[in-house]
């Protein structure tokens, strides 16, 4: 596994360094490109229109320039044809799109700009007399004063104008280059592709909600540190993702810009160093070199700090560090799982480990391009998404495995502190306690309630005759038994060497104790196989209707067992009622 992961990695090094250098080998031979013209694009008959390959391009260095002399000096400026790879990587300035559209009469067409962390970007055209038309967006801009409020930013081409119109569409921003795709769409097609991308991003969160919510009840409710880590790292990592995407702005702070930088620059960085304490609860580095648990700990602080750093200065270097960490938290969270995988972690910590594994591999496309390594596609803008819809529900119900395995030892570790080890039965504190809550309730209820008193009578003869061993398997045959006689909410407990009761719960009558008591002595006398050929077991059975007034759960108790010294173990009848049959009401 270790060969195939590291070959991966390896291989995907190779393709964004050769991607990087093949596209900087055609953008230093585009310098010297004629001035690009492009051909009209005629809308009619369509529903969509990439701009790629029909648009023009070109670098500003300075963003000092207006639109009046960019138009002006349209024959100097060198213009380059804009094809799918993304242009030199470039920092400061400003990007400048340009391409002429002529569309029908009476549709209306929009120019959506296929990215939504940009700064500032601004469509400019004439109207038909000639003056300049204005368009802003961003997220220096609220989106509420967007031309066409949405997730992308998205501008209006002139509309019910018959002439060929040229477009000039600028955008701003010092921390990254421009290379997200330009599409025209049409009216409809813009509203059914919109209503398509609500639905896809509404279950989404959706999804992370839920897991969210539930990780972290578990969290509080079990004191769980995994679930808790992991319901912090889904908040982070999805919000992250949505508030990238578009949506925070566009349906939690759409009148404001306030909340835009902060939370472009929380990601990835935040949902790194929660993932990463997420993933060193689980495996315990600590286990394997003291060093390497604090080596993690020093790679979450400082990508904490980088993002810290990154919210306050606001540059590209700083973004830079916080990608680069990143990278760097996935390698260590990688190691980290494929440790735990070979060194045979249980199965909960293997399917985390099956559940991260999609969300890193493509979360290097975005980091490489953040970097400027790769050009933008599918792989940086929207597959992880599709990884993380994946993930969250995975790793949650490997958690809960998790959880069910603690909750069940600890269940089991419980019960033996509450249990005989030899018959699996409650022991005598035990039945005490349960005695007391039932005759509280028969009393409420004016109900009565039933012990029975068992024991084996002939255990000793047992002993004698076929030793230890066989005695100890009387006990456990005769656990049993009074398991299968005991029906509903009864309780069987073992309260003696070779003593046992049996509580039945409220409403009883005398009719069913004295059922119950038959069952019970008829059961001993059946052969079993764990027992010796022949051999069966004499029970001697106490029964009593309860509640007895004055009496607690330990006094009752005593009283039925009491009955049972009170019995002739050669007697015939084997059946004792003490306080029915004829038998005095104890005071």
């Amino acid at each position: 596994m270790w060969r195939t992961a590291l070959g991966a990695l390896v291989a995907l090094l190779l393709w964004c360094a050769s991607t990087w250098a093949g596209q900087a080998a055609s953008a230093a031979q585009g310098e010297a490109v004629a001035p690009a013209e492009t051909e009209a694009i005629q809308l009619t008959g369509r529903n969509t229109m990439p701009l790629f390959g029909r648009s023009a391009y070109w670098v500003e260095p300075q963003a000092a320039r207006p639109i009046d002399e960019v138009e002006a000096d349209g024959g100097t400026i060198p213009w380059r044809p804009r094809e799918q790879a993304h242009p030199p990587r470039r920092h400061g300035g400003a990007f400048w799109l340009r391409f002429d559209a002529a569309a029908p009469a009476g549709q209306h067409w929009y120019a959506e700009v296929a990215s939504s962390i940009q700064d500032h970007i601004q469509l400019f055209y004439r109207d038909r007399q000639g003056h300049w038309v204005v368009q802003e967006a961003g997220t220096s801009v609220p989106t509420a004063q967007w031309p066409v409020p949405g997730r992308l930013p998205t501008f209006a081409l002139a509309a019910d104008d018959p002439r060929t119109v040229r477009y000039w569409l600028r955008v701003e921003d010092d921390r990254s280059d421009f290379a997200a795709p330009v599409t025209l769409f049409r009216e409809d097609e813009l509203q059914d592709s919109r209503e398509d991308e609500q639905f896809l991003f509404g279950a989404y969160a959706g999804i992370a909600l839920l897991v969210i919510v539930a990780a972290l009840a578990n969290g509080l409710l079990f004191r769980d540190r995994a679930f808790a880590a992991f319901s912090l790292y889904s908040l982070l990592f999805a919000t992250g993702q949505l508030a990238r995407a578009g949506i925070g702005a566009q349906h939690i702070w759409l009148n404001t810009t306030v909340w835009n930088q902060p939370a472009l620059s929380l990601w990835p960085g935040a949902a790194a160093a929660a993932g990463l304490w997420f993933v060193k609860l689980l495996t315990e580095p600590a286990r394997l070199s003291r060093a390497l648990d604090l080596g993690v700990w020093a790679l979450i602080a400082g990508l904490l700090g980088a993002v810290a750093v990154d919210v306050t200065v606001n540059t590209n270097t700083s973004q830079s560090l916080v990608l680069a960490l990143t990278g760097l938290a996935l390698v260590a969270l990688l190691c980290m799982l494929g440790w735990a995988w070979l060194e045979g972690h249980l199965l909960p910590v293997r399917i985390v480990s099956i559940g991260f594994a999609p969300v890193v591999l493509i979360a290097l496309f975005p980091i490489a391009r953040g970097l400027g390594l790769v050009g933008t596609s599918v792989l940086t803008r929207s597959a992880l998404f599709f990884a993380a819809s994946l993930q969250l529900p995975i790793i949650f119900y490997a958690l809960h495995m998790r959880l069910m395995a603690r909750r069940e030892s600890e269940l089991r570790a419980s019960a033996l502190s509450r249990t005989d080890p030899l018959t699996g039965l409650t022991h005598r504190r035990g039945l005490v306690e349960r005695l007391d809550s039932s005759l509280a309730r028969a009393r409420s209820q004016k109900q009565n309630c039933a012990l029975l008193g068992v024991r084996i009578s002939n255990l000793d003869a047992i002993a004698e005759e076929f030793g230890r061993d066989a005695a100890e398997k009387a006990l456990v045959v005769a656990a049993s038994h009074l398991r299968r006689t005991s029906v509903d909410f009864d309780l069987a407990a073992r309260v003696g060497e070779r003593e046992f009761a049996v509580l039945m719960e409220a409403p009883v009558t005398q009719q069913m104790v004295s059922s119950r008591a038959q069952q019970v002595v008829a059961s001993g006398l059946r052969q079993v196989d764990a027992l010796p050929a022949a051999l069966t077991l004499k029970f001697h059975v106490t029964a009593a209707l309860l509640p007895v007034p004055e009496l607690g759960g330990e006094a009752t108790l005593e009283w039925v067992m009491g009955g049972l010294d009170q019995m002739n173990q050669d007697a015939r009848k084997l059946i004792r009622p003490l306080n029915f049959e004829g038998h005095p009401q104890r005071a």
